[in-house]
């Protein structure tokens, strides 16, 4: 599904331990590491879709977790040139995403990466709650920033200002100016 401006919808999961550590998972066969998230089908919400994810990706249940916050509508990013595929229509030129904060309720032996036939994730490790930030592919970057800046206050209540410091929060971008997409 691609909406019309050629963005495909979208659920992104910060999964956060009660420390502010997060869920940092890498792609199989990949260098890169970044949160869970995926499409959403015609069907779904999106707490529908990402409750969907969270089981195909880490094998959570929704007793596994506890919401804490979500971004208010979409934040969008464009795909680099290479990774736009020439010939599909509609051209999906990036997608638009709702993230979610989840609290980690279950055990560590409760996340599973291996429950589907192509499991998104090989390994995955915690890390402090701005180090995502600089260390997804630059072209989610500014997404990775709106998404937590907004998620963080959320965080705070559980974890404290300690752990998700004020001070260590990288600079909100501009925001985004929309153009009209001619096709």
């Amino acid at each position: 599904m691609i909406d019309p401006d050629g963005y495909r919808p979208n659920v992104g999961i910060v999964l956060m331990r009660t420390d502010g550590q997060l869920f940092w998972a890498r792609r199989v066969n990949r260098d890169g590491w970044q949160f869970p998230q995926g499409g959403m089908n015609t069907d779904e919400t999106p707490l529908e879709a990402m409750y969907r994810e969270l089981r195909e990706e880490v094998g959570l249940e929704p007793e596994h977790v506890e919401v804490l916050g979500a971004t208010p509508g979409w934040l969008r990013y464009r795909l680099p040139q290479r990774c736009v595929r020439r010939g599909s229509r509609p051209a999906c030129i990036g997608q638009k995403q709702v993230w979610f904060l989840l609290r980690l309720h279950g055990q560590e032996s409760d996340l599973r990466l291996d429950l589907t036939d192509k499991p998104e994730f090989d390994s995955w490790r915690w890390v402090d709650f701005w180090y995502p930030v600089e260390n997804v592919v630059t072209f989610k970057r500014e997404v990775y920033v709106r998404a937590l800046h907004h998620l963080a206050p959320f965080a705070r209540q559980i974890a404290g200002d300690d752990a998700i410091s004020a001070a260590n929060a990288p600079a909100l971008p501009e925001p985004p100016v929309r153009k009209n997409v001619v096709r």
